[in-house]
């Protein structure tokens, strides 16, 4: 379905389901007949990428596998408004009792992917690769990410164990970068990344034998600087302070990766509709 482990899928589908419908959708039991059918159609009301429909599918079909769920675009795709995303029928009590929790997720994590794709445009042509970072809300991480590579970015860190990343708190408790460089070699761990936040660091950080250094909040003339002092030796990364106006700015200082933690942290949500209509023998009545 995704390039996401399906049983992390379903952990999330079955826990933001049993968030949302508690015991029971009370609602819908006492207003809608048991024996009852909707059809309808999930449908974009703004330009967006698409991120998370097989995932709002599912979540239907987990409450009810009788549901026919027809998908008619991919994530990834650059949809126009107006667009028809899916087509869905089944019974009318399941079918509402899943929507919001559908719709929040496709909405979420495609309001994600069209946020990373305008970044992704801002530095095309430049060499520089955009990265996500670990600024997720808890328990979405995955499928954040996800929406992120549907968006055009690469994954940084999934998690703390994915990759080593000194920071500054780590050297507060060392005598230096040279020291914490080599208790992470000591441990067998690489490559190694060192946030450095002062040229002085640059050098040091090189020095040390770091495999990239992540220049955290430098200005352009400081970037520039830290991109010719490095000269191919590690691999660099800009973070902090990075937004769609300076973006490609930064980018041609000649930095290899941008790391933003806007596009997990403050994408707003598309705008997703789903109109019903129910089936009265061989007629339709809006719903």
């Amino acid at each position: 379905m995704m390039d996401i482990h399906e049983a992390t899928v379903q952990r999330f589908i079955e826990s933001a389901l049993a968030e949302d419908v508690g015991s029971g959708d009370i609602t819908s039991q006492a207003v809608i007949p048991e024996d009852s059918i909707f059809q309808g159609v999930m449908s974009a009301r703004e330009e967006m990428v698409l991120a998370g429909l097989p995932i709002a599918l599912e979540v239907f079909g987990t409450l009810d596998r009788s549901a026919v769920l027809e998908p008619l675009v991919a994530d990834g795709d650059l949809i126009a408004e107006g667009t028809v995303l899916a087509r869905i029928s089944g019974p009318a009590r399941a079918l509402l009792t899943a929507e919001r929790t559908a719709l929040n997720v496709v909405q979420h994590l495609s309001g994600i992917a069209t946020l990373t794709r305008a970044y992704v445009k801002r530095i095309a042509g430049t060499g520089a690769v955009l990265l996500d970072t670990r600024k997720t809300i808890p328990g979405l991480r995955m499928l954040a990410k996800y929406a992120t590579r549907m968006g055009g970015a690469e994954n940084h860190r999934l998690r703390l164990d994915s990759a080593v990343l000194i920071k500054d708190n780590h050297l507060a408790v060392c005598s230096g970068i040279g020291e914490a460089v080599a208790r992470v070699k000591a441990a067998g761990l690489s490559p190694i990344e060192v946030e450095v936040e002062t040229l002085d660091q640059v050098a040091e950080a090189l020095d040390a034998g770091a495999d990239r250094l992540l220049l955290d909040n430098m200005d352009i003339p400081t970037l520039s600087a830290a991109v010719r002092i490095v000269s191919g030796r590690a691999q660099t990364e800009a973070s902090g302070g990075v937004h769609l106006e300076n973006i490609r700015e930064i980018a041609e200082t000649g930095v290899d990766f941008i790391s933003v933690g806007r596009i997990t942290q403050s994408a707003p949500a598309v705008d997703i509709g789903l109109d019903w209509r129910r089936k009265f023998g061989d007629k339709q009545a809006d719903v």
